[in-house]
């Protein structure tokens, strides 16, 4: 039996009014067939679903969301381009609609409030009313019928049954005003209010979708930074613009003073500087010459250089990063999904209240009761807005990603950026990580006896087979030493953790730690044992060379710990956090490391089971434990964390199983990520906060609960100003992240 491919994408929505189309949208796409699970993001308009093309492709899904009144964008080559184009024109429809409706609305109000005596003015705020609720708020009607096809209900439904109601009452008022002074009801119509609570609301609507833009801003800025056009250099040497989405790999391109790196790639000749900030967060640009990474979007500083492609298109780090922070983006935190179910039965539990408000009203008022009926009902269908509620989450999520994004740290989903708030332990791998990662040989002893060159040979041979990051600086100290390998190594094999053995025709050799040299039963002689005890009390990392009975060298390896490591601990200490340091490294090096770093608690020799270990028992304890590496063997550590920490240049998959990203390595951003993380929890909060308690008050308030007290009613026209500013107050709460400090 074939198992069926399930694949995850993301696609723009179009049509979204409210927070509960796109509970309604997510719903729906749910039910479809092939459909495994779908995520609609009402702030940034998206769609992420993840399906079986065996069973449902992108086009037969546009159709079927089409037919419940919104839309999906399939073109993915064109996807945000069309978005924008899309959300340009929704604007500019939103700007003409919000000025029309506030023209004529103008002269209505002033009408109402002053002038209602004069001739045919019923008739002339009619005439006046008519446009605004029947063309400048035609989506109100339009989005309330296609719902009601559905069996559904959405803001438009509100906002459509409470003008609709007030509209019509006043229309019956306005030509059949004799039924209403035989029952002895004031004739007073309504118009003012259907038209100026519709333009209140398309003002709403208008601010709330700038604000919305805002939001992805930082996305925006990492997709400008994509070049257009490069410079291409032919076999010949000739010079030709191409565009940028034509480069291959293994083309030459010259890139001038001020121009932007288009792909990543090698540089092949020239110097130069390069601002690598839109990467690493940092403004210092970073100096270039041959053989030095380049990555695109990248902006060059000073001299003219040349490069070879290496990673094009979808492949390069910045097309990753987009990637990453657009999926991350329309992601969904943990509190986001109860809010959404509250979102999708919101409406229909606002009607019942307005219904019930307004048959109370009927039976219970002293006088005028179709009156009170009548405004109690428009009043709690207007000022009930499930957009703010809607909006709380997301749009606090879609800044905290973005501003991460800014500062060099890659968030790839919503849940780690909530978790990351709770962490009370950050458990830190050494090399590569609190260390610079580029070890160097400090010293090489061989046994006296010997004659060292073979051997040395031999030595380069086996750790240029290993994957350890101690083997890089072994080969590198040799073939400075102008040695080559031997060519006779039958059987090399990696003992995780420990070191390597390898096999020739006359003998097995061990590469590797003392442990490794005391399990073989393996010799080694005072002066080699001296040696290796005082480099270990120096915090250098010691290696031993041995074959099956004796050891024939011992080297020192010493790697650097990062400048920014000591401060950022100390950060970490600030925000009342734990650090533990976990090295495979020994107890001595360890020590040594961890005292200059100002880190209390350390375990050294650890394997990659070990950390695992090590981090399940701390999350016994009920800790919420952050890891941060960069190797291979920290992979396992960082998937069972709560939060896994890559730092960017380390291996792929430490990137791929990590939660989050820092791009240039810089232990800093840590604390960084931390707090950001604290201070995007507590937007959300915020927002929430005030999304509940304007519905919690508003609501009761336009029913009239204040009336028996206070004789207070609420305007229908305040309401619809109210429910207008909600959006827009959780929205600029939002943005209000974008200004706070990370340090």
């Amino acid at each position: 039996m074939s198992v069926k491919v399930q694949i995850s994408k993301t696609y723009p929505v179009t049509g979204m009014h409210c927070a509960s189309c796109a509970a309604r949208t997510e719903t729906f796409v749910k039910t479809l067939p092939g459909v495994k699970a779908a995520s609609v993001n009402y702030a940034d308009t998206s769609l992420r679903v993840e399906f079986s093309p065996e069973d449902i492709s992108p086009s037969e899904m546009k159709l079927a969301i089409r037919k419940i009144g919104y839309d999906i964008i399939i073109d993915e080559a064109n996807s945000f381009e069309l978005r924008e184009e899309a959300y340009k024109e929704q604007l500019k429809n939103a700007r003409i609609n919000t000025i029309g409706a506030a023209i004529l609305s103008m002269p209505l109000l002033v009408i109402a409030m002053a002038f209602m005596d004069m001739p045919y003015a019923s008739y002339i705020m009619m005439a006046l009313a008519t446009p605004v609720v029947f063309w400048f708020g035609r989506q109100f009607p339009a989005g309330a019928i296609k719902q009601l096809k559905h069996g559904s209900a959405n803001m438009d439904t509100l906002v459509a049954l409470s003008t609709g109601i007030a509209y019509m009452y006043s229309a019956v008022v306005t030509f059949f005003p004799h039924l209403f002074h035989k029952e002895g009801i004031s004739g007073h119509v309504y118009f003012e209010a259907s038209a100026v609570i519709i333009t209140f609301i398309l003002l709403g609507r208008l601010l709330e979708e700038r604000a919305k833009s805002n939001t992805s801003a930082s996305l925006k800025k990492l997709i400008g930074l994509q070049s257009k056009s490069v410079t291409l250099i032919k076999d010949n040497g000739e010079q030709t613009e191409i565009p940028a989405g034509e480069v291959v790999q293994g083309n030459i391109i010259l890139v001038k003073p001020g121009g932007k790196i288009p792909v990543d790639g090698t540089v092949t000749f020239g110097t130069t500087f390069i601002d690598e900030s839109m990467l690493s967060g940092e403004p210092v640009p970073v100096e270039k010459s041959t053989g030095a990474k380049v990555f695109a979007g990248t902006i060059n500083q000073k001299g003219s250089f040349h490069f070879r492609a290496e990673k094009v298109g979808s492949d390069t780090l910045l097309a990753q990063i987009i990637k990453m922070v657009r999926e991350a983006q329309g992601s969904k935190a943990p509190v986001q999904h109860l809010v959404d179910k509250i979102a999708g039965i919101f409406v229909p539990v606002v009607m019942t209240f307005a219904m019930i408000s307004g048959i109370a009203w009927f039976f219970l008022a002293k006088d005028n009761n179709l009156m009170h009926s009548l405004l109690s009902i428009v009043t709690v269908l207007i000022i009930a807005c499930p957009c703010a509620l809607g909006l709380a989450t997301p749009t606090a999520i879609m800044v905290g990603i973005g501003k991460g994004a800014d500062n060099g740290i890659l968030i790839k989903d919503a849940e780690s950026l909530e978790t990351a708030h709770k962490v009370n332990v950050v458990v830190l791998d050494k090399t590569g990580t609190i260390t610079l990662g580029e070890p160097v040989v400090q010293g090489m002893i061989w046994r006296k006896d010997l004659f060292a060159d073979k051997y040395m040979r031999l030595l380069h041979g086996i750790e240029k087979s290993s994957d350890h990051p101690l083997a890089a600086p072994v080969v590198r100290y040799l073939e400075d030493s102008g040695i080559e390998s031997i060519s006779d190594l039958v059987n090399v094999e990696n003992i995780t953790g420990k070191g390597i053995r390898a096999v020739t025709e006359e003998n097995a050799f061990l590469v590797g730690s003392k442990i490794l040299m005391d399990e073989h039963g393996i010799e080694i002689d005072d002066d080699l044992l001296s040696a290796s005890e005082k480099w270990q009390k120096e915090a250098m990392s010691v290696s031993f060379f041995s074959d099956n009975k004796k050891v024939l060298s011992v080297i020192s390896i010493s790697d650097k710990i990062k400048e920014s490591s000591r401060e950022a601990i100390r950060h970490l200490h600030e925000l009342g956090i734990e650090v533990y340091m976990l090295t495979g490294d020994n107890e001595q090096s360890a020590g040594a490391i961890a005292r200059e770093a100002g880190i209390d608690s350390y375990k050294a020799g650890m394997l990659p089971q070990d950390k695992d270990d090590f981090i399940k028992e701390l999350q016994s304890k009920g800790k919420i434990v952050a890891m941060a590496g960069d190797g291979i063997n920290d992979s396992q550590a960082l998937a069972r964390a709560d939060v896994s920490i890559a730092m960017g240049k380390g291996s792929d998959i430490a990137i791929d199983v990590a939660k989050m990203t820092i791009v240039s390595s810089d232990l800093s951003k840590i604390p960084q990520a931390l707090k950001l993380s604290r201070l995007t929890i507590k937007t959300i909060r915020q927002n929430l906060f005030w999304a509940f308690i304007y519905n919690i008050i508003g609501i009761p308030v336009a029913a009239g609960v204040l009336y028996p007290f206070l004789g207070f009613l609420l305007n229908p026209m305040i309401a619809g100003a109210a429910m207008a500013l909600s959006s827009v107050s959780v929205v600029s709460n939002s943005l209000k992240l974008r200004l706070k400090s990370l340090l």
